[in-house]
């Protein structure tokens, strides 16, 4: 198994990060959800590699199979991991591609550490701009719901991820997008994250502003959102971060839901790989 070890600027301990790699060529990282881990991209790790591309993928910590520290899950450390994977693989030409709360690393990363080594940015289903209502951001969502997001977390973790995969998945009574296997599938890669590193990068995507991360951005960028996402709602989310990157490609899936990368594998696959492919 491969892992970068960081250590950390305030004290003396260190933190694994495992990453998977597959293929060679231009490298793409894969930054993955919340609260899932870097197997969520099964099918792009399955096609992207088939077309001279290095895929990188790795677990944030605290998730799947990276270190679990008590505390340091906010952005700015976030950022510092993926800008030590960046360094440690010796990387350049890099494409971020960044999912749901994965988004906050990419434009996080960008805004902190530049774009010398990054070429493009993929934002999917992303947190970005900004979750919270506030006065000056009012189509974001309460902190309330927030809160009892949490609450439902530690009460019951497992039960709690159930119901929130169906909604990610947009599985209703008379549509099932996704199979009752991959529902389970889903459930394990959650399980297999820290309890204290979920509730904390609730309060990590949820009261984040990005915005003025996203307006530092000027290399090429894709955004691509479901318009039918109950978890991270397109009008406050997509169609704000496209409208602060007027030089940006934006794609919204018709009826998708949250969890595209799955209901919407080969379309999805194909638009990534129109987008890194091609010569800007």
């Amino acid at each position: 198994m491969s892992y970068i070890t960081i250590k950390s600027a305030n004290t003396n301990n260190s933190i694994n990060i495992f990453y998977q790699e597959y293929g060679t060529g231009k490298p793409v990282i894969f930054i993955h959800g919340w609260p899932l881990n870097h197997e969520m991209w099964e099918y792009q790790l399955a096609e992207l590699p088939k077309h001279n591309l290095r895929c990188i993928a790795y677990d944030r910590r605290g998730f799947g199979k990276s270190d679990r520290p008590w505390e340091s899950y906010d952005y700015d450390t976030l950022a510092n991991d993926l800008n030590e994977l960046i360094k440690q693989l010796n990387l350049s030409e890099v494409t971020l591609v960044g999912f749901s709360m994965g988004g906050g690393e990419v434009a996080r990363y960008l805004a902190k550490f530049g774009t010398d080594k990054i070429a493009k940015a993929v934002f999917i289903s992303s947190v970005t701009p900004f979750r919270l209502k506030t006065d000056d951001n009012p189509d974001g969502t309460d902190k309330q719901t927030f809160d009892e997001t949490i609450h439902k977390i530690e009460e019951d973790r497992p039960a709690f991820l159930i119901g929130f995969s169906e909604t990610f998945y947009g599985v209703e009574e008379q549509k099932q997008t996704v199979s009752k296997a991959m529902l389970n599938w889903n459930q394990m890669l959650c399980l297999m994250s820290s309890s204290k590193a979920i509730v904390d990068c609730v309060r990590s995507f949820s009261e984040t502003d990005f915005r003025e991360d996203i307006k530092k951005i000027a290399i090429p960028v894709l955004i691509i959102h479901g318009d039918a996402d109950k978890t991270v709602p397109i009008k406050a989310s997509g169609d704000k971060t496209a409208a602060m990157l007027p030089h940006a490609k934006y794609i919204v899936y018709k009826n998708a839901p949250h969890g595209l990368f799955i209901t919407e594998k080969e379309k999805l696959n194909a638009d990534l790989l129109h987008f890194i492919l091609a010569k800007n």
